[in-house]
């Protein structure tokens, strides 16, 4: 099965069970209508069902199946959260998620690698891209490329596994 982490366990809450949850979606409480959740805890694994959940000021809790206390909550504290993909929305034609995007070759217009994108993350007023270097870039430098389509990213070809970018090897 093809997994994604949707987020983390990050606290307890209350004394029924509840748990705190730090979320990887867009917006924060999609996190909430993928059940169930497969949590991931230094080699543990357990699958639990989401029973209910809500924000709460900035914070996103979540009451899962066969959570009875605030013990039981804590003992998942730092658990990873992932889901099967196929629990994810079809997107539009053009648009990507962004495990998707991880991993893939990053080219300029020049034909120069720049590296691996390693991860995205968000700044407010655009996304950016990590590229790392690896043992067939053009250099041992790691980058941060704004992802702003048509402007910087030219091109996404997920089956060639590349991301063709207007950024010069010395910016």
């Amino acid at each position: 099965m093809d997994r994604i982490q949707v987020g983390r366990i990050s606290g307890a809450h209350g004394i029924k069970g509840w748990v705190k949850v730090f979320s990887h979606t867009e917006p924060p409480e999609q996190i909430l209508e993928y059940s169930p959740w497969q949590l991931v805890k230094k080699g543990s694994n357990v699958t639990l069902e989401v029973k209910q959940g809500r924000q709460q000021g900035k914070r996103i809790i979540a009451q899962l199946e066969d959570l009875e206390s605030r013990n039981d909550a804590e003992a998942l504290l730092g658990a990873e959260i992932w889901i099967d993909q196929r629990q994810l929305a079809e997107l539009e034609e053009g648009e990507f998620y962004w495990y998707q995007l991880e991993g893939l070759q990053v080219m300029n217009s020049a034909g120069e690698r720049l590296g691996l994108l390693d991860h995205l993350f968000e700044t407010g007023a655009n996304d950016v891209m990590v590229v790392k270097p690896d043992e067939s870039s053009i250099d041992g430098r790691e980058r941060l490329i704004p992802y702003v389509e048509q402007q910087v990213v030219l091109e996404v070809d997920i089956e060639a596994g590349k991301i063709i970018v207007n950024w010069e090897a010395d910016y």
